[in-house]
This record gives C-alpha cells, sequence and structure tokens, in this order.
C-alpha cells in the first residue's frame, strides 16, 4: 500500500493526541526533493535504536518527553522543546512518557 503524503498548501493537524495517543501510529506526513516531515509517536519506554541519516535533523517535542540519546550525550525534550541535529549524527531516541514528535529531515541528492 503506498503512503498518503499531503499535498502543497494542505493544513494537517499536529494538535496533541492526548488520551488517543496509545492508539496512533508513526506517520510519513510529505516528502520532496529536498525535505522528508513525520510524526514520529512512541509510547512510554519504547525506543529507536541508534542510527543516522544523511541530512541536518530536527526532532520538535509535540507532548509527553523525549530522551535523545546523542554520542557525547543526551538531552531530554519536553513539549514545545526542538533539537537540532546535524547530518551523519548518530542518535537514538526514548519515550519516557508517551509522546510524539515532528520530525524533520533535509533529504541529500
Amino acid at each position: 500500500m503506498a503512503l498518503i503524503h499531503a499535498s502543497p498548501g494542505q493544513v494537517l493537524d499536529l494538535h496533541p493526541f492526548g488520551g488517543r495517543i496509545s492508539a496512533q501510529k508513526t506517520s510519513a506526513l510529505f516528502k520532496s526533493n529536498d525535505l522528508e516531515v513525520m510524526r514520529v509517536v512512541l509510547l512510554a519506554g519504547r525506543s529507536l535504536p541508534p542510527h543516522k541519516v544523511a541530512g541536518d535533523i530536527t526532532i520538535h517535542c509535540l507532548e509527553g518527553t523525549l530522551a535523545i540519546e546523542l554520542e557525547a550525550a543526551t538531552v531530554t525534550l519536553d513539549p514545545g522543546q526542538l533539537v537540532f541535529l546535524a547530518g551523519s549524527a548518530t542518535h537514538g531516541v526514548k519515550a519516557i512518557t508517551d509522546a510524539s514528535a515532528l520530525v524533520t529531515i533535509a533529504l541529500k541528492p
């Protein structure tokens, strides 16, 4: 099944899921030649193992609390906070509480 992405000019709802978060899944919002944007959903205790992508990344916590594990330190993101990671930076993500985040990835040609 093909992923459905937003069309140019389409408005997307990124309000917190709140009590509905446990029924939500990570979803790709859109992808262009230069940019990919997704909403990542992780329930408390779940994690994404250390990984890296070629392009620069931002992780903007929309709800809950996330621990972003970097090579030199771990940073905590609460709602409304954002972290920038340079391309090829190894990072892992762990949900301290049920959480969702807006993740942007700059794509390299």
